[in-house]
């Protein structure tokens, strides 16, 4: 006689606070997680940057030489790089052991909303409120940007890569580009999957911008597409599987788009967004949506159902920036001047760290 197969367990949420950490430089504006999860990244409203193990609560590193706050920041691939950007509109290029600015990229006429590496670490990209995103190769010691993005008609809020493609949203529109004979041409070693200008799917590089579209530019293929929502767009991004976009806007509500197609797939509201950039993501097995919020709750909806799972309390203030760790159900949220590490009801921390 076989046995019936057991009912798979439903997907965990991290809802169980494990540490608030006060992170010392004024208002978090993003948090991030670097490659594997390890690690996090703070940005600060006091030019600062700084390095932590979350877990355990730690300082690593604290990185100065901005100008003015610090706005995104991005790990590259090996660990051995950072790079930021800020309200001083430079980009910088940072070793991460011994704390260094390794390169300044100057040539945007204003504030860096969001930066990326692409897949190899060997060019930065940066949205900037100037309406452009720029290239900068980390490897040439020429000051200026190896390739231009100035199909937006208004400031970039989000910049997105993959292997081959760049997603950029804008506060207004989302479109998709394919750079064979543009972008690629210029960078042939750029492994960026797809540039979306729209604020949904991912292709090559996604880039959203205030002027309500996400664009999403194909290097391989010499393209750029366009999707349009209508509302400006404050951040984009790409589901793992790489099939599908997530866009969240300033209507609050959030669009999951099909990346080749730009067909609506689901619509998430109940959050609250209509004044601030939030950081929007989809959780580690592509299962939920989840959304900073102007209420101070991260909002989780099913991904395919479209229902409201779970609104989490953080704070009594907006939930400025999260980040979703690559393979786990683990969470960073930001609030203020201090970040809390979020993992699941079951988690129990080994020797004692949580």
């Amino acid at each position: 006689m076989a046995f019936p197969e057991p009912k798979p367990r439903p997907p965990e949420l991290p809802q169980k606070r494990l540490k608030t950490l006060d992170c010392g430089q004024g208002a978090v504006r993003a948090v991030r997680f670097n490659v594997d999860g390890n690690y996090c990244l703070t940005c600060g409203s006091d030019k600062t940057l700084k390095l932590w193990n979350p877990l355990r609560g730690t300082l690593l590193r604290t990185y100065s030489g901005h100008g003015y706050e610090v706005l995104d920041a991005a790990g590259s691939f090996d660990n051995s790089h950072l790079c930021s950007g800020g309200g001083d509109k430079t980009v910088v290029l940072w070793d991460v052991a011994t704390g260094q600015v390794v390169r300044k990229f100057r040539g945007h006429a204003g504030k860096v909303n969001t930066v990326q590496f692409n897949e190899e670490a060997t060019v930065i990209l940066s949205g900037s409120i100037d309406s452009s995103v720029r290239c900068w190769d980390c490897r040439s010691r020429k000051p200026e940007p190896v390739q231009t993005l100035d199909e937006a008609r208004d400031g970039i809020s989000s910049v997105k890569v993959s292997d081959h493609e760049i997603l950029a949203g804008t506060h207004s529109v989302l479109e998709v580009t394919t750079a064979q004979a543009g972008l690629a041409a210029v960078l042939p070693a750029l492994p960026l999957k797809c540039c979306n200008y729209r604020c949904a799917p991912q292709s090559l590089a996604q880039v959203s911008s205030v002027d309500g579209r996400v664009r999403r530019y194909d290097l391989r293929m010499g393209q750029v597409s366009s999707d349009y929502v209508g509302s400006p767009i404050t951040c984009t991004c790409f589901s793992r599987d790489g099939q599908c976009t997530l866009i969240s806007s300033l209507d609050s509500t959030l669009r999951l788009l099909d990346k080749d197609t730009g067909e609506l797939l689901g619509e998430y509201v109940g959050h609250k967004n209509q004044q601030y950039k939030l950081d929007c993501c989809l959780s580690e097995h592509d299962t939920h949506v989840v959304s900073c919020s102007e209420d101070g709750k991260v909002f989780f909806w099913d991904l395919v159902e479209g229902a409201l799972a779970l609104a989490l309390p953080v704070g009594p203030s907006v939930v400025q920036s999260l980040a979703y760790h690559p393979t786990e159900p683990c969470m960073l949220t930001a609030m203020g001047g201090s970040i809390q590490y979020w993992r699941e009801e079951t988690y129990e921390a080994e020797g004692g760290a949580g």
